[in-house]
């Protein structure tokens, strides 16, 4: 029976909008994940630590700690190597999205996002597949 609970995959959510944790809390316990959550990027890193997710959902414009913050310093911890981080912003630049790439995460979503696109950037990430490269909005061409 120990083989199940080994496989569910640990998502740490930091999110300070109540709302936007409410939806992301839905989707990721409806995928299977066990989830958890804390609203502040204060006291996020040690709880990364302490709990090693396999994956950090990490809003940018936290109350405290910035987003880039605390994916610098899990990505300046050996000992994290293996937590994944998705970050999430309200202003989804091509800047922004540069930004937090150049400081290790493995992926950004901008807000409001829809949640088939987070899902399959989330199931992306613990498959361990590299980011595609997305071109901006209006910029799609079809092949």
């Amino acid at each position: 029976m120990m083989g199940e609970q080994a496989a569910r995959k640990r998502i740490l959510v930091v999110e300070d909008e109540d709302n936007i944790a409410i939806a992301l809390d839905y989707l990721m316990t409806r995928e299977g994940y066990d989830q958890t959550r804390i609203a502040t990027g204060a006291g996020a890193v040690e709880l990364i630590r302490k709990t090693q997710p396999d994956l950090v959902l990490l809003d940018v414009m936290l109350p405290e700690v910035s987003g880039y913050e605390i994916c610098q310093n899990v990505r300046m911890d050996p000992g994290l190597n293996g937590v994944k981080i998705l970050m999430m912003t309200a202003r989804g630049s091509a800047m922004e999205r540069r930004k937090g790439l150049a400081m290790g995460a493995d992926g950004f979503i901008s807000k409001p996002f829809e949640l088939k696109v987070l899902r399959a950037e989330v199931r992306r990430i613990l498959a361990g597949e590299p980011a595609l490269e997305t071109p901006p909005p209006g910029a799609a061409r079809h092949a």
